[in-house]
Parts: structure tokens; sequence; C-alpha cells
């Protein structure tokens, strides 16, 4: 039986771009899913006074119940589009855990403490919201790591948080857009402590579960791994540093894991949660292939578990120089990269994929989305950030949910006019 998706969407920071974006694109997300929002009400609240929206709102009555157990204010937000030409407006479920925040503690294009605690709140919540089954699919809008620090919480970000929440042992996060695909080995860090740290065995286990899961997500069972070296020229053999012998180690050790895993159906990370396991994953042999409309990350593998008996064994490439690495992956000579560091991955996958490249985060049990880009204090409440990369955060969400779940679920930006 079909029935709608519902998304969990959490607010982000109160006091940057969260609102506005949420605002804009309520009526494209309604068109997919059902939309449950997980934020202080008062950062729609700071927008009634800023000019030049391009977007009417209101409070209304909640548009279908709330999840049991859920404590905070529950209200309905219903949007409208202002001029000729605009996004459809829409409707949502609107939880706040935080009810003893108003508009007055908040700054429009600050992070304070209780911006900070909003946001970490929400996440709270959308993550129990997610967990419990309420809803199919989580996509964060972004926080501001340092408001969560003025507000008490030592978290360095999303990903770790919620792996956190859900209890999971091990998550890497990940950037999937139709050119190109990064998975990061380090991420919240300092450059000197990437090298100072460097492991053979804990980047073995980097690559080992980008394949594990990439082979997941896609179907493709020969799935081609690179791997960036750390120096220029991938050391030039020892001129400009070792670490590369490590790396050439941790290669061997990824390409071990799956030979001593052999036929067996599963996978060498079956401890590791995936919200493409369970009893509607064995409706997923009924179903029709996905497609995209360009190339890029899908999931395309019709039928049950997470690896076919007898499947080829993933290979690896590398270490290989990064300047010319990522132009040769998104020509298509790689299905997906690992990164050493943060801006080693980064880089690349914003300048190439500025609007399409969507964080994705591996290992936990639920799909969790992200549009790849911060607050952005400075522009808050001008309406002018574009919506599209939270648009293609959220429609990769239903996609993926829908396999997860066993339903035919679409969800596609129209970009006729583009």
């Amino acid at each position: 039986m079909v029935r709608r998706p519902r998304l969990a969407i959490t607010l982000g920071d109160p006091c940057g771009i969260g609102p506005e974006l949420l605002l804009r694109s309520l009526g494209t997300l309604e068109a997919w899913a059902e939309v449950v929002v997980l934020g202080a009400r008062a950062g729609v609240d700071l927008l009634l006074e800023v000019p030049g929206r391009s977007v009417d709102w209101r409070w209304i009555d909640p548009p279908f119940p709330p999840p049991a157990g859920f404590e905070g204010t529950v209200a309905g937000l219903e949007t409208r589009p202002r001029g000729e030409g605009r996004e459809p407006g829409g409707r949502a479920l609107w939880l706040d855990p935080t009810p003893g925040i108003a508009a007055a503690d908040l700054t429009l294009g600050e992070g304070s403490p209780a911006s900070g605690t909003a946001t970490v709140e929400a996440i709270r919540a959308g993550a129990q919201v997610v967990l419990s089954g309420a809803a199919d699919a989580l996509v964060t809008l972004p926080m501001a790591k340092a408001a969560a620090h003025l507000a008490g919480h030592d978290i360095p970000g999303h990903t770790e948080f919620l792996q956190e929440l859900a209890g999971s042992p091990l998550t890497r996060m990940a950037f999937v857009s139709p050119s190109l695909s990064v998975v990061l080995h380090t991420v919240h860090q300092s450059l000197r402590s990437v090298v100072e740290n460097l492991d053979a065995e804990a980047v073995a286990e980097t690559l080992a579960f980008t394949a594990d899961r990439f082979i997941e997500l896609t179907g493709k069972r020969d799935l081609r791994v690179a791997l960036c070296a750390l120096n220029p020229h991938a050391g030039e053999n020892g001129a400009f540093g070792d670490e590369e012998a490590q790396l050439r180690e941790a290669i061997a050790l990824a390409e071990a894991a799956f030979m001593a895993f052999g036929d067996r159906e599963g996978g060498p990370f079956q401890d590791v949660p995936s919200p493409f396991r369970g009893a509607d994953a064995r409706d997923r042999e009924t179903l029709p292939a996905l497609e995209m409309p360009a190339p890029g990350l899908e999931v395309t593998l019709p039928g049950p578990g997470l690896h076919p008996p007898r499947r080829q064994v993933p290979a690896f490439f590398g270490p290989l120089p990064s300047d010319s690495l990522f132009h040769r992956a998104a020509k298509g000579e790689f299905d997906v990269v690992v990164a050493l560091y943060h801006d080693q991955g980064l880089i690349p996958v914003k300048v190439l994929e500025p609007e399409r490249a969507v964080n994705l985060t591996l290992g936990l049990p639920f799909i969790r989305t992200s549009p790849d880009h911060g607050t952005a204090f400075d522009k808050a409440g001008r309406w002018i950030s574009s919506p599209t990369n939270f648009q293609e955060a959220a429609a990769l969400a239903v996609r993926l949910a829908g396999r997860a779940h066993g339903q035919p679920w679409q969800a596609e930006l129209d970009r006729s006019g583009a």
C-alpha cells in the first residue's frame, strides 16, 4: 500500500538563514511529503518585521497529530507566496521543544546561547521523532557550532551529535552530487592533528565502510573507491613525505576486509545500523529501479538484503594526488572519493556542485541529509539565499526513504526553467 512520506526538518540556528529557506521551500516540500518542522517558533517570528520578504505566513491549527510523547508546543504553519511566478505555498506541523525562547531573546544574524539551545534541542527532538518511526527521514538546516558551545553543548557538529543520540558505533560524513561523491575520513579537527594521528587501520576502516555503504546505496557491486594522497604528488616516492606508505597499507587492509568476508550475504559492517535493513526492505523486490534525470547517487538495486550474494569485491585505488583525482572522479573514473580531511574533500565538492551537493550521514539507523552550507548569519533576513541546496537535500531524503521503506516515493526539483 502506497502512503505519503513524512519528512522531519530541524530548523537549525533560528538566527541564521534556516527559517527563510524553510518558508520559501515549504510548498515544494509538501508536494513530496508531509512536513514536520522542529525548532523555535521565534526563528520565524524574527522575520515578521523584516522588509522584502517573498513569502507570507501564519500560524494555524496542526494539520495532523503530533508524535506521541512530544513535550513542547504544537502548531501548524501555512505559507503563501507573494507575487506571480513564485513557488507554491504549503503547510507543516510545527513542534517547538523550546517554547520558553521568544523572539525578544534572539538577534537576527547573531548566534547566542539562546539560539544555540534552540538549535540543539531541535536536533535532539528531531532524532527522537525519526528514531520512533514518526518520520521517515531527517533533514537538518545549518547549526552554528559556536552558538551551541555558548549554550554549554560541547558538540563538534550534527554528525557526531546524531551518532551519539542514535547510539551508532560508526558514522562518516558523505557528500553526494550528480558529478562527485566524497566521504571524509576526518571532519572537524586541525590539519596538524590529521597528520599527527594518521593511522593505516583507521583509514582502512573508512575505506571499507565507504565501500560497504555505497554498495548499499547504489547497488553497484564493482564499486570504485579512490583514496586521496596527503602530500603533493602522492609524496613523490618519499621526496615530499612518507605518509603515503601508511595509506598504501590502508588500501591493502581495506581490500583484505572484503576478501576475508568472501561470498557470504551481508557486509563487513553488519553491526553498524542502516536504514536499508529490516522488514520494509523486503518490499523493495517489487519496486522498479529509481533513476535521476541527471547522473548521481540513487538507489537502483531492487531486491532484499544489504548486498547480493556472491557480489564482486569493490576496487580501491590510491593514494592518488588530490590535485588531479577529483577531476578524474568527476569525469566518471571513480564512484566515490575518500578525502583525508575536511577541506581536501569539501573544496572540490563546493566548486563543482555549489547547489546540488548534499550532506548524507553514513552509519545512522535512519536517513539524514543536510544542505552543504552554513548558517550565513551575514545574509539572514535579507531573503537573498538560494533554497535550492536545501530542497536538493529534502528531495534526496524522500527518495532514499522510499527505498528504505519499500515505497515508490519520488522527489525531484523542476529544472525546466534553469
